[in-house]
Parts: structure tokens; C-alpha cells; sequence
């Protein structure tokens, strides 16, 4: 079995200022807040049929404002994805079940070549 990428699921950037940067967002791009995870200050707002995740804290890389891409796919097969990365020299993480553009469902997270986290997350269940 194989799979393949359906779309972009979401994009998480770490803020300064998650109360200014909801605002902007709602206000210059007319995205909603969809989701909110007070435990980690977490704000997910709805970007048509994405989602643009703001987290507050340390950036992950000097400068850097990106935490990670998440990418939709179908179906999530993590044998599947393993052989397609590993010539690459790419080791996933571990799966988890966390929420994204369209509810929650299976993930896996590694790191591009230049560093870039990177999320595949499975359909919702």
C-alpha cells in the first residue's frame, strides 16, 4: 500500500503575541477561532478548509517563526511511509493521534533535510 499527500492540513507558528496575532488574523484574513488548548496557550483558526495553529513561546529556530507544516494523507500508512523515507535517511517519530484541519486522526512527525519539522496526519476517524 501506498499513500499520498491530499493537501495542506495546517501551519503552526510561534507568536509573541497571540492576542494581536488572533486579532490580525481574524480581522486582515477573516480566519475564525476554531479551537483553543489553554493549557498551552494554543489557538487554532480555521483558513478556509486548513488551519493556521498560534502557539505562544521560543521560537525554534533563531528567527524562525515556523514550528512545523502539516501535510494531509491518505491513507495514513506508516509502513508506507517509512519505505518511501528511509532511502532518504529519514526516521519518523512516533505516531499519535492529534487534531488537525478536518478532527483528529493518526500523525507522524520527522525533519526535512534542512531541518524543517514536518507533520503527515491521517484522516480524521
Amino acid at each position: 500500500m501506498t499513500f499520498h499527500v491530499e493537501r495542506i492540513d495546517h501551519v503552526v507558528l510561534r507568536v509573541d503575541d497571540i492576542d494581536a496575532m488572533t486579532r490580525f488574523y481574524e480581522q486582515a484574513l477573516g480566519f475564525t477561532v476554531e479551537r483553543r488548548v489553554a493549557e498551552i496557550g494554543l489557538v487554532q483558526m480555521r483558513a478556509g478548509a486548513s488551519m493556521l495553529d498560534l502557539v505562544p513561546g521560543e521560537r525554534p529556530r533563531s528567527g524562525a517563526n515556523m514550528d512545523h507544516l502539516c501535510f494531509q494523507v491518505t491513507p495514513f500508512d506508516r509502513a508506507a511511509m517509512e519505505q518511501r523515507l528511509s532511502p532518504f535517511g529519514i526516521a519518523l517519530g512516533e505516531t499519535a493521534e492529534r487534531y488537525g484541519a478536518q478532527g483528529k486522526g493518526q500523525s507522524v512527525y520527522f525533519s526535512d533535510p534542512e531541518g524543517n519539522r514536518i507533520e503527515l496526519k491521517g484522516p480524521s476517524e
